[in-house]
């Protein structure tokens, strides 16, 4: 244990010890059973599918989505996760890994900021906190396009805080990084990856009055850098198809921004108990970080905690403001939260503020959750957690709530942020296999279903999902005929006479009964409807609690 201590707490090391150590712990969190589980409904099956379609149409331009235009999102996640599919094969490891090294990257990368900034042992604990934090690595085992533009973002405003101190000797390399992960950020989500690390520079700019900075940014080099990573592909893209732009910038950018188009309207405050829960245990730390950063902003340094501060603030506020939110979104504002708290307990280390109030509520509030998770799967019927679950994901909430607690008690900072931790880690570690079967059951695509379609269709057999499901036309490499609700589908189902591949239940009825060999996929409720409606009778070939597999011969 106290070499654990004396790890956490030295002020010199090697850099390539602290990364590898960081690269293995967190590596291990983030890389095992990737492939355990099947892709879950909608987003990985989406995120899957389209790279696929990419590689098997060698077209990396226009995304399709079972075969048809889909442009919600730029392409740069699509390109990792088909250089993935290349190298590992198109499996379910293969679409998860570049997420999830994205979230080892970011780790690592806010090691490198912490260390630059602060120092050895503050860079260490931030990487550390950022790494703890279970949201963060769960959310980054999941196939989803938020980590990578997290750390591409995270990359981009780094790297101009790195390249603004005053002391920076390579300030120009630093500066054309920011260029660089500006622009892949773009490429990640959209003009996102502009709007946000542009408003956090302003606002430092404007707080700090260091105007001055516009003069060293290199800005007509890096405008032409930015430009050369960021433009070919929307270039290309546009002069492609003309009905890019309406769609992508002022639909998806502007409308989703200031409307409910999407149907992803939450209340203003939504992203307050998403932080709590995402990045706990350190989030009962990040009002004291933030009040401690803004308090000593006049100090030595305080422009660097002035510009983290914004940093975090502004990108919390722009998503809490837009009427789109989901989960995922909040995932770039841990990186700077992260470095604001380890900085929080590295002054603790040394004697400063240490946070007693945060540690005693989070000790309570522990060892409540603890008892809750062990209770709930025995209280609440249909729920996500088993038994077993349960008292797993509980104990460890209760054992770190005691450690946690001890070590307030004892005033001992090291054996706080050592607890919290391994307790983070811990919950990160079992969370997967306590919880992630049962919520595969219900989310995950029907890949036996889709696999048993492999068997039985030909070529000319008619496969359907009604009700589109996403992970369909990756299990089976083919495109479905969707019938009832053209959902995300529907902007690209409206180009081109795309009649035989969209349809009501009416015409679903009527394919069924026209001879033609038809698979479907189905939930039950249909099925009974179809049974009663039908004229050709209706085989079942296999069902699981989402999906019934069925045919007419």
């Amino acid at each position: 244990m106290q070499h654990i201590v004396n790890f956490l707490t030295a002020r010199i090391n090697s850099a390539r010890q602290d990364l590898m150590v960081l690269a293995v712990v967190f590596g291990t969190a983030f890389f095992q059973f990737l492939w355990k589980f099947p892709l879950m409904e909608p987003d990985e099956g989406r995120y899957s599918e389209i790279p696929r379609e990419m590689l098997e149409r060698g077209d990396f331009i226009t995304p399709m989505l079972n075969y048809v235009k889909y442009f919600e999102k730029p392409p740069l996640h699509y390109w990792l996760n088909a250089v993935s599919m290349t190298v590992f094969g198109e499996n379910e490891f293969a679409t998860r890994f570049p997420g999830a090294l994205c979230g080892l990257l970011t780790i690592l990368f806010t090691y490198h900021v912490g260390t630059k900034l602060f120092g050895r042992r503050e860079g260490l604990l931030a990487a550390l906190i950022l790494g703890s934090c279970t949201g963060f690595l769960l959310q980054g085992r999941i196939n989803l396009t938020d980590m990578t533009l997290t750390f591409c973002m995270s990359a981009s405003i780094g790297c101009f805080l790195l390249a603004s101190r005053h002391d920076e000797r390579n300030k120009g390399g630093y500066y054309y990084l920011f260029y660089s992960f500006s622009a892949l950020a773009v490429l990640a989500k959209g003009l996102i990856g502009l709007v946000l690390p542009g408003g956090v520079i302003f606002f430092y700019l404007l707080v700090c009055r260091r105007w001055s900075l516009l003069k060293e940014m290199r800005i007509f080099t890096g405008i032409v850098l930015f430009l050369a990573i960021a433009a070919p592909w929307f270039i290309l893209v546009s002069d492609r198809n003309p009905e890019f732009f309406q769609f992508f910038f002022i639909r998806e950018h502007f409308q989703r921004f200031l409307s409910n188009v999407h149907g992803r309207h939450q209340p203003i405050w939504f992203f307050l108990p998403i932080l709590l829960l995402t990045m706990l245990p350190w989030s009962f730390f990040v009002p004291q970080a933030l009040v401690a950063a803004w308090r000593k902003r006049k100090e030595q340094d305080g422009d660097v905690l002035v510009f983290i501060f914004i940093w975090a603030v502004l990108i919390f506020l722009f998503f809490s403001k837009s009427n789109s939110k989901l989960i995922p979104y909040i995932l770039p504002v841990f990186a700077p939260l992260s470095l604001l708290v380890g900085l929080l307990f590295s002054r603790a280390l040394d004697g400063e503020s240490f946070p007693r109030r945060a540690g005693k509520l989070l000790a309570a509030v522990l060892a409540l959750l603890g008892c809750g998770v062990i209770l709930y799967p025995h209280v609440v019927a249909d729920t996500y957690i088993s038994s077993v679950g349960g008292i797993v994901l509980g104990t460890v909430f209760l054992l770190e709530g005691a450690l946690v607690f001890l070590a307030v008690r004892r005033s001992d900072p090291a054996g706080l942020f050592a607890s919290l931790c391994a307790g983070g880690l811990l919950l990160a570690l079992v969370a997967p296999h306590a919880a992630f079967s049962t919520i595969s059951e219900r989310n995950a695509s029907s890949v036996e279903l889709c696999r048993m379609v492999t068997s039985v269709a030909t070529p000319e057999t008619a496969v359907v999902s009604v009700g589109y499901e996403q992970g369909l036309p990756f299990y089976t490499r083919r495109r479905v005929i969707v019938a009832d609700g053209l959902g995300e589908l529907e902007f690209g189902a409206k180009i081109g006479d795309q009649t035989a591949w969209f349809m009501d239940l009416d015409r679903f009825h009527q394919l069924w009964d026209s001879g033609r060999h038809v698979v479907a996929l189905v939930q039950p409720e249909e099925l009974l409807r179809l049974t009663s409606a039908a004229k050709t009778p209706v085989k079942t070939l296999g069902k699981d609690k989402r999906r019934v597999l069925i045919t007419n011969r």
